[in-house]
């Protein structure tokens, strides 16, 4: 192990503490807004700064000795409290705002008895976060990452230049995303060729939706390890990098989109009185044809990661990083 906090700019290590001081900053910026519930945008920033700064303790693990207070596990608990309230806050937003107005009135009165349940569960995961942040594990944290910004300990890939290491530390988890194998729903395999059959109408998209849809959602979530996996070196990459960077982004967010359709008609599930969406018509419609336009949204993305010249021009241009300048 080395310490060193003067590291040469384009080594490895350098980078890693580059990454790790912005994201931990941009956390604790917004502790005191979270605290008080001033504001969803605060937990949201908090949230996000959370798990990029995961995603920079893991991405950079090879050039880190980061004390046990301050290990990837530890950011994890306290990100996943985090993610808990704030998906509640977007349920909440999803359900008020982009359904509610559009619902006849008995539905209306039906989904305001949702939202008031909703409501009090919001209450009860706010006061744990509250809790959370006021603990004496979250100080650790912070003392730990403060302290090690401080006096940064290195691994001994520290030193390594950043540029001729980089595609050892990205190709692993690019080939692990390609080969997830929610690629494959709604194709077939032929003579080892794939097809992609057109026209598939909302009934079939549905069918695929329920049956696949814990595989759509764990590749959904590995679109974005991914793309905050990328995001930490854009810098050393030009505009095609940034073209895939995009792409891995609409996945990650149309996909998202898919999942969030069934979260809340499982949420409504289990809050209704009947325990059964239908008596909400009209909204279990709209949900439906959520899914759909999100499906005729994702088959262009599917088809063209599916093409063997996409994959083999994506490891390319991994493989071409360049020696940044100094950030």
């Amino acid at each position: 192990m080395t310490k060193n906090t003067s590291l040469d700019p384009k080594t490895l290590g350098h980078w890693a503490y580059i990454a790790i001081e912005k994201h931990f900053q941009k956390t604790i910026k917004h502790e005191t807004d979270v605290l008080a519930d001033k504001d969803p945008e605060a937990l949201h920033q908090m949230r996000v700064g959370m798990r990029r700064l995961r995603t920079a303790v893991h991405g950079f693990a090879p050039a880190l000795s980061l004390p046990s207070a301050a290990q990837e596990k530890k950011i994890a608990k306290i990100a996943r409290q985090l993610g808990e309230l704030r998906d509640i806050d977007v349920l909440q937003d999803t359900l008020k705002n982009q359904y509610l107005k559009n619902l006849p009135p008995a539905e209306q009165d039906a989904l305001k008895k949702v939202l008031g349940t909703l409501k009090k569960q919001r209450q009860k995961s706010l006061d744990l976060v509250q809790t959370t942040l006021k603990e004496e594990r979250y100080e650790q944290l912070k003392q730990a990452l403060q302290n090690w910004l401080k006096q940064p300990a290195y691994g001994e890939l520290a030193e390594f230049p950043i540029d001729e290491i980089l595609p050892d530390l990205l190709l692993p988890l690019i080939s692990e995303f390609l080969l997830h194998p929610a690629w494959l729903v709604g194709v077939k395999l032929e003579a080892g060729a794939i097809a992609a059959p057109s026209g598939l109408n909302s009934e079939i998209v549905v069918q695929l939706l329920n049956t696949h849809g814990d595989s759509i959602h764990s590749l959904r979530k590995q679109a974005k390890r991914v793309r905050y996996q990328l995001e930490l070196f854009t810098d050393f990459y030009g505009s095609t990098y940034e073209d895939y960077v995009k792409d891995i982004k609409a996945i990650q967010s149309i996909l998202g989109h898919i999942q969030d359709s069934f979260v809340l008609a499982e949420f409504l599930k289990g809050t209704l009185d009947s325990g059964n969406i239908t008596q909400l018509p009209t909204l279990a419609s709209q949900f439906t044809e959520a899914r759909y336009q999100a499906w005729q949204e994702w088959r262009p993305l599917q088809q063209k990661y599916l093409n063997p010249q996409t994959r083999r021009d994506l490891h390319q241009t991994l493989l071409k990083s360049v020696a940044p300048s100094t950030p």
